[in-house]
């Protein structure tokens, strides 16, 4: 049972669509079969026809079944541009279709189909899943609603020719023009809308790429709007300081210390950029969520306290709650996400939990790891544990009560004071300072002097 859950909840929502409209037109193959199939076998008691007959009539309408639900699939597959219009197959199935209605029209106008019932039963039932099929095979509107009246009228007429009654020709007609409309409107309005459903999803995976490419955008135009003029002044800076240096003149040095100064400013510069793209603020992406969500169609309740945090803290918790939502949209099939915000003793606690709870054999949907770089932050679950290390906090994801998925980040409200972080700190500090001695010792080495007083401290 959970297996076949997995497999209806792993489908995005036009995949259901589709496999729902899928198995609706399959079950009309069944329906052909067990409604129609079986007449000629029933009338013993009001007309025998015998063994045979009968059994050829029903094995006629088994394939004519078949044949119709294969018509279904390629046709719905044309529909989404997966391959051609099955034109052949259509046409083999105009084919059958004629020649089982002529087959029971002429046993019924010779006699022996006693009973009307069984050839009208035949005629018009294998008439109008044809209708429902063919139906899939075009694409104007116009011509949808033109195929029942004229199947009606042209059954009626060959009906009446045949010289089976004018009445009973009537009958003909007016049954396939009720059934097939019914079902032609019905066929064509199951295709449109899985061929919408799947524009639509198309057209949302089409947003997130154009948004990821404008952010990239973004980030290349900041980045080259900083390091484009000091990447020229130093590129000319040192090319004067190696003219001068050639000359053996005394102001060679100063140039290379201020194409150092740029340098270490441009570096400066380049954290700061990528720092501003890489933050994220907890109260904008609450509210993001909550726009986001409900555009989407999924209930978010956001029950957030104002917390004095950090913002080391906010930004981590702001990265959960980004990370979440994308992954609530993306992988999930929820109609409704709950984000709560509260503290608790030295701590503070954010809660993401929603009801889209999808598992297939790689992970579970509701906050599925997305494949990507790991190293600096990365994405899923991996990077939120790696953001919220930062500052000492923990993640916890996983099924929760009522089929619910809850992704749970507990940090400290101290933000870095913890001694984890501290340690990290110290680290880091250590490090800078290993970083800036050596510059200072190669500059000593080749003569320019004491710089650490003028930039080393600058890019610390």
């Amino acid at each position: 049972m959970s297996r076949l859950t997995g497999w209806w909840v792993g489908r995005s929502n036009a995949a259901k669509v589709e496999l729902y409209t899928r198995w609706t037109f399959h079950f009309f193959a069944f329906l052909e079969i067990l409604a129609i199939g079986g007449v000629p076998l029933a009338q013993k008691e009001r007309g025998p026809i015998g063994l045979p007959l009968g059994l050829a009539l029903g094995l006629l309408v088994c394939a004519h079944a078949f044949l119709t639900a294969a018509l279904c699939s390629r046709a719905l597959d044309w529909a989404l541009d997966r391959r051609e219009r099955p034109v052949r197959l259509a046409t083999a199935l105009v084919a059958l279709t004629a020649a089982g209605a002529l087959t029971a029209i002429t046993l019924r106008a010779t006699g022996v189909l006693s009973d009307g019932s069984v050839a009208a039963s035949i005629v018009n039932g294998t008439i109008t899943f044809s209708l429902g099929a063919l139906v899939l095979c075009m694409k104007r509107v116009r011509h949808m609603l033109a195929v029942a009246p004229l199947a009606g009228l042209a059954t009626g007429a060959v009906v009446a020719l045949m010289g089976v009654g004018l009445a009973e020709a009537a009958g003909y007609a007016v049954g396939i023009l009720l059934a097939g409309t019914g079902l032609v409107g019905a066929c064509g309005f199951s295709g449109w809308l899985m061929k919408t459903v799947w524009e639509l999803e198309r057209s949302r995976e089409l947003k997130a790429r154009l948004a990821v490419a404008e952010e990239r955008l973004r980030f290349g135009r900041d980045l080259h709007d900083v390091m484009g003029r000091n990447l020229s002044v130093i590129a000319l800076k040192s090319e004067l300081a190696v003219q001068l240096a050639r000359r053996e003149r005394p102001e060679a040095v100063d140039q290379m210390i201020e194409v150092q100064r740029i340098a270490r400013e441009s570096q400066r510069e380049v954290r700061d950029v990528v720092r501003g793209y890489r933050e994220a603020d907890l109260r904008v992406e609450l509210e993001g969520a909550r726009g986001v969500l409900s555009a989407a169609g999924i209930a978010c309740s956001v029950d957030s306290l104002e917390l004095e945090l950090p913002a080391d803290v906010r930004s981590a918790l702001g990265w959960v709650v980004r990370e979440t939502t994308t992954n609530v949209l993306r992988h999930g099939d929820a109609s409704r996400c709950t984000i709560t915000l509260r503290g608790e003793e030295g701590s503070v606690l954010l809660t993401v939990e929603n009801d889209g709870v999808s598992v297939n054999g790689t992970g579970v949907d509701g906050v599925r790891e997305v494949p990507g770089p790991r190293v600096g932050g990365g994405t899923g679950l991996a990077g939120l544990r790696e953001r919220l290390a930062a500052v000492a906090g923990t993640l916890e994801a996983g099924p929760a009560a009522g089929g619910t998925f809850r992704v749970t980040a507990r940090v400290p409200s101290g933000g870095r004071g913890s001694g984890a972080t501290a340690g990290a700190a110290s680290e880091a500090s250590e490090a800078s300072e290993e970083s800036d001695a050596r510059d200072a010792s190669v500059a000593e080495g080749a003569g320019v002097g004491d710089v650490r007083p003028r930039a080393g401290r600058e890019a610390s």
